[in-house]
This record gives structure tokens, C-alpha cells and sequence, in this order.
């Protein structure tokens, strides 16, 4: 294969009536998939070079989709620019790419003129009306190449600027065949997607339900707010697939949607993103006892995942689940500072990721691909790259490896090196607290706790005297009635240090 067009190809003869993917309130079959996608492609070639990038403007559709696979039969790659994106953070995106045109769909279309792209503005709606052109796609096909960019995703920069990350097509084939087969996705399953399309955890989506002939439901962000009709959606779609993240899963058992209605035909629940509360993992499987559930773990830069576990034991509240194995055809190792080989127990390393899965690099950023995508070091013979991802893990006694925390949450505190991850790990096995997020204020020196739950602060400290040295107990304690949740299901750490600082100095 050299482009994921063949996925879709070959879901068009194999099932071509069948739902592809479906939102709220449209649905596309495989066949009426392609036809607007090359509609798209052959509207779309006259204002692309190949593999230059087309920017959309809009939140996730069954009709974006064809807009997506549209771009890659006109020979370029896609990009979402969610509309609750700030302007300016829009513009930045556009001028990092240098884009020729912007694609809305016609709901999107006036507030994408009004954000003021400094280029062609272009109606989805427009483009799928383009005449048929098989003989100028067929010209543009045979120049494709599998090292070509299907996607880049933005991620937050720690500068402050937006990074892209681009993704080949090799790469997420490569993935995706592995990804599929690994845990048995088919045709018979039906794929409930959480996360945004500008999130890489929608990338699997996506492209398994393309490989594998599964049926994808898109849920509307809101109803990650809305318990019981986020429930309702997934008993009423039949689904069988959960690819989401942690901070979802997570919802749902605060919410105590569960209780309300369990969805039985669930059959695989995957989870990335952030460390499972293994207390929320519990609840999950009491009510689907039968059900796989899988830990991923992986960045953006590697395509999606790199590890996989099974979960196939129980767990303490208080302990964190293995990242397990690699997927086929990718390597996973640790280096310490020096770029050294970290093998024996209990010793922290960088998680180091070798494989065809890695990503192009970062658009228009030479400097920061090439601080982060290295030679390994540890190979002297001929290319090798690597992707460092500023992930620490360690070893234990067996061999296996366990997610710590990240470079930028070790912190040094009263002449200790500590991982929060660690701090957050002991508070999260303590009875009356459902999630906890640590942050350390550097200048005032102070480790903060965000929790949310029904235990007291006394309680938690007491609790935590027992398990934790004095010097890594929180010096702050603030309970939330809910853990602010980032646009793609993380916890978000940024809005947590400014409501603080925010709060301090309106106390004065």
C-alpha cells in the first residue's frame, strides 16, 4: 500500500452500502465516501501543489471526512482548525503552513472568513458538487509516494507557539494494520469515537473503521457533559469499540453513568492519554466484567501508540497498570541524560521510540524536530532515527515497564528530585478521592494538590504520612467539584496554576 486511499477502496468493493461513518445527523456509506471524497480531490486541484497542506475549518462530521479524503486525492494533506480555537492560535497554524486555502463547511464558512485567513476561503459544500475528474486523480495518484504527509495534528509548544506534527502515509499504515489485527477490529464491529479530529486518538478511529469495514459513530462533544445521553448514544448505536481517553472514561464513572445504563455490547475498551485511576478501571469493569480493556500508551510523534497491555489481572488502587508490549515492527527503550542505556530496575529512563511509525517531524521546524528526532545513539553503524519523547519510565524486577511521569513534572524540591507522578499516584489510591492532579510552584516552592472527592484535607494527610517522605507531601490542598478537562481529555495543568495564582492574588 502507498496511501490510505486503498483502505477505502477496498471497503467500497468488499461493502459498499455500508455505514462508513455517521454523526448526529448524516451518515455516508463506504461508496458515497469515495464518490464525495474524489469530488473534493478533483475540486481541490486546481488550488494545491502535491503535498502541500489544506487547512479545515470546522468540529468533527461524517461530511468532513470525505473533505479529509479529498485533500489526499488532490495530492495533499489535511489539517483541522477547530472553530473554539483562539484567533490568533488559528492564524499562527495557517502561517506556519503557508496554506493556499482553507475548506469550512458552509455552517463554519462565514466565521472562517471573519478570523481573517490571509488566503482563499473555500465552501465544503461547493467542492463536493465538483464534476467528476478520474483521469486527472489517476495523474495525481501515480505520483504519490508512501513517505508523503497525510495529516499534522498542532500540539502546544512550550514556547508558547503551536507545534505540527505531520504524519506520513506509511506510517499510519503501518500502525493501523498492526493496530487492527492486534486486537481483532472487523467489519461486524461499530467504533464510538470520542476525541476531537485534531487529537490523535481520533487517527484510530478513523483508520481502523477504513482497514477493517467497521462502522464509525462520531459523539458530539457535548455529550461528554450530558451523562445519560452519552449512554443512551452508545446503547442505542450498538457499540462495540471504546478507543477514548482516560478523562472520558473517567467522566462517565463520576458521573455515575454506568449506573444509569451499561452498554453490554461493548466488547473492547482502550484507554490513553494520562495514567488510569486504577479505582475508575474497577468500576468500568464490575459493570463489563467480559469486556478487553487495553492501556496505550504513545505520542503524537510516533503515530498514535507505541505499547500496548492487556489488562489481564486485578490491581491496588494505589499501583499503575504495566505499559506491556510494543506493537509490531516498533522498538521501545530507555536512555538516561548521558544517552545511555537504562536497563536495570527502578532506575528512571527517557522513553526512547525506534520504528517506521515516526512521524516527518514538526512543520516548518528543523530546530525542534532535530532536538527530539536523533540519531540513537546507541547505534554508530548507519541511520537509525529515534523519537525521545520527555517520557520518564522504569523497570521492574520482572521486566516490566511502567509510565512514571513526564521531564517537565520532575521536579527538585528541598534538595529531592521528585515525580509528581508518583505523589499523584499514592493520593489516587486514598479513600474519598476520585482524580488528583500535583503541580509544584517553583519561586514559592510549594507542591499543590488538586483533588476532587469527598476526603478532607486532614484525612489526606494523615493517609499520606504513612506512604509519602515529608518532603514530598503537597503543601496545598484544593478540592474541586470537577478536574478541568483540555479540549483533547487531558487534565488541564495550565488552567489549574492560573486559577491559582489568580485566587492568590485576590486574597491578597
Amino acid at each position: 500500500m502507498k496511501t490510505i486511499l486503498e483502505y477505502l477502496e477496498r471497503q467500497v468493493v468488499a461493502f459498499p452500502q455500508k455505514t462508513a461513518f455517521a454523526d448526529l445527523d448524516h451518515s455516508v456509506t463506504f461508496a458515497q465516501l469515495q464518490k464525495q471524497a474524489q469530488a473534493v480531490g478533483a475540486g481541490l486541484s486546481s488550488h494545491i501543489a502535491p503535498r502541500s497542506p489544506v487547512v479545515f475549518y470546522g468540529e468533527k462530521s461524517a461530511l468532513l471526512l470525505s473533505g479529509f479524503l479529498g485533500s489526499v486525492y488532490a495530492g495533499g494533506f489535511y489539517v483541522l482548525i477547530d472553530p473554539k480555537q483562539p484567533t490568533l492560535r488559528a492564524r499562527t497554524i495557517l502561517d506556519t503552513l503557508h496554506a493556499t486555502c482553507v475548506v469550512a463547511e458552509e455552517k463554519y464558512y462565514d466565521k472562517a472568513c471573519e478570523v481573517g485567513f490571509d488566503c482563499e476561503v473555500l465552501q465544503l459544500e461547493t467542492l463536493l458538487q465538483t464534476q467528476a475528474a478520474p483521469d486527472l486523480l489517476s495523474k495525481i495518484r501515480q505520483q504519490a509516494l508512501d513517505i508523503d504527509p497525510l495529516y499534522a495534528i498542532f500540539t502546544s509548544g512550550s514556547t508558547g507557539t503551536p507545534k505540527g506534527v505531520v504524519v506520513s502515509h506509511r506510517s499510519v499504515i503501518d500502525f493501523t494494520d498492526t493496530f487492527v489485527a492486534t486486537f481483532g477490529i472487523s467489519h461486524s464491529d461499530v467504533i464510538a469515537n470520542q476525541a476531537p479530529f485534531d487529537f490523535d486518538v481520533s487517527v484510530k478511529d478513523i483508520y481502523s473503521g477504513l482497514a477493517s469495514g467497521a462502522c464509525v459513530h462520531l459523539i458530539p462533544r457535548e455529550f461528554f457533559m450530558l451523562p445519560t445521553k452519552l449512554m443512551d448514544f452508545l446503547e442505542e448505536r450498538k457499540a462495540t469499540v471504546l478507543i477514548w481517553a482516560v478523562s472520558a472514561l473517567c467522566f462517565v464513572t463520576t458521573m455515575k453513568g454506568l449506573e444509569y445504563k451499561v452498554p453490554k455490547s461493548l466488547s473492547k475498551i482502550m484507554f490513553s492519554g494520562e495514567v488510569m485511576p486504577i479505582k475508575h478501571l474497577k468500576l468500568w469493569k464490575q459493570f463489563l466484567p467480559d469486556a478487553m480493556y487495553v492501556n496505550l500508551y504513545g505520542p503524537t510523534e510516533i503515530t498514535c501508540n507505541c505499547m500496548y497491555y492487556i489488562v489481564d489481572r486485578d490491581f491496588a488502587d494505589n499501583s499503575v497498570l504495566p505499559l506491556g508490549v510494543c506493537f509490531d515492527n516498533e522498538k521501545v527503550f530507555l536512555l538516561d541524560e548521558n544517552h545511555q542505556p537504562v536497563t536495570e530496575p527502578n532506575v528512571l529512563g527517557e522513553i526512547c521510540v525506534s520504528g517506521t511509525t515516526l512521524a516527518l517531524g514538526y512543520f516548518g521546524n528543523r530546530t525542534r524536530t532535530e532536538s527530539v528526532f536523533i540519531q540513537n545513539p546507541l547505534n554508530p553503524y548507519y541511520n537509525e532515527q529515534i523519537y525521545c519523547t520527555g517520557d520518564l519510565a522504569r523497570f521492574d524486577h520482572e521486566g516490566n515497564l511502567y509510565y512514571v511521569t513526564r521531564k517537565d513534572f520532575q521536579i527538585k524540591h528541598m534538595g529531592h528530585r521528585i515525580e509528581l507522578g508518583e505523589i499523584e499516584t499514592v493520593i489516587n489510591g486514598l479513600e474519598g478521592i476520585s482524580r488528583v492532579c500535583c503541580l509544584y510552584l517553583e519561586q514559592k516552592q510549594k507542591i499543590l494538590a488538586f483533588y476532587t472527592g469527598t476526603a478532607e484535607k486532614r484525612a489526606i494527610v494523615a493517609a499520606l504520612r504513612g506512604s509519602l517522605p515529608a518532603y514530598m507531601l503537597p503543601s496545598v490542598f484544593i478540592q474541586l467539584d470537577q478536574m478541568p478537562i483540555t479540549k483533547n481529555g487531558k487534565i488541564d495543568r495550565k488552567f489549574l496554576q492560573e486559577e491559582y495564582e489568580k485566587g492568590r492574588e485576590t486574597n491578597g
